[in-house]
């Protein structure tokens, strides 16, 4: 081939993948020549990329249908057993009855917190939530965390304490961010023995600003840090702890979400440091 016509067929080459960019490609006459075929091919690479990018916007959409309807139909139900279990409980005559209508409610609770939790799992995994990172001071996302934690952590005599929280400012977005960290924080009180202290460290980088949470639990294995962040996992040392092992799958993906990142440190019994970085 002459340098002319190769020049031609890479200005053409170049043109199939600007047009193919903006969306407007079509194919030129057709003819037994290499360069038409190719078009050819090109064009039908183009038409099943849409079509496929089509039903992977319409799964997106019934799965975020389908999360809306569970959502919904799940919350009455519940609220409504959680109701009847309040009006039976004023109503039972002895401990034994009583007990009962406690465990009733307790699993009831536990059912609509996993129901949430996954409804949660299934919008952040389907990108149906959208965050929206912003720049603000740290200091209103752990009041937010620690005021939801405190209930939890007084019942234990716990203690926490915020190291250097003023004047430090980070890339996020309030509301799951607050998740994350209430996630972590957490699974720092249930993991924890009673009157243990946990302390939140803040400190402000060039690029990113770390919350650290540092507890006095029972640590993590070296060998389960990798997997402490999947779905569902549970460490063979807790089982007989509640949990569903959703949390800090959840606090990752909020993390990632936002150009963030967790890391963990820990020694088996002595306790662990889980560190959010956002951006700054």
């Amino acid at each position: 081939m002459s340098i002319f016509g190769t020049r031609k067929t890479l200005n053409r080459l170049n043109e199939m993948i600007d047009d193919a960019i903006a969306g407007n490609f079509t194919e030129s006459n057709y003819d037994e020549s290499q360069l038409s075929r190719l078009e050819s091919k090109w064009m039908h690479y183009l038409s099943a990329s849409k079509m496929s990018m089509v039903q992977t916007n319409q799964e997106r959409e019934n799965i975020k249908s389908m999360v809306s309807d569970i959502s919904h139909q799940t919350k009455t139900p519940l609220a409504n057993i959680l109701l009847y279990t309040e009006l039976l409980n004023e109503q039972v005559d002895n401990q034994e009855n009583l007990k009962l209508v406690e465990q009733i409610s307790m699993q009831t609770q536990k059912l609509d917190f996993l129901i949430q939790s996954l409804v949660k799992m299934s919008r952040l995994e389907s990108n149906i939530i959208e965050l929206n990172p912003q720049k603000q001071p740290v200091k209103p996302l752990l009041e937010q965390a620690l005021s939801e934690i405190m209930p939890k952590a007084r019942q234990k005599q716990m203690d926490i304490t915020v190291e250097n929280a003023e004047a430090i400012q980070a890339c996020y977005d309030l509301k799951w961010t607050s998740e994350a960290l209430y996630n972590i924080l957490d699974n720092a009180v249930k993991y924890s023995e009673a009157q243990t202290s946990i302390t939140i460290h803040v400190k402000m980088y060039e690029l990113v600003t770390c919350i650290a949470v540092e507890d006095q639990g029972s640590g993590i294995a070296p060998d389960e840090k990798a997997q402490i962040f999947q779905r569902f996992y549970r460490s063979s040392g807790i089982q007989q702890k509640e949990g569903i092992g959703i949390g800090l799958y959840l606090a990752r993906e909020i993390m990632q979400k936002q150009k963030g990142y967790i890391k963990v440190t820990s020694t088996p019994k002595k306790g662990s440091i889980f560190s959010l970085y956002l951006p700054t």
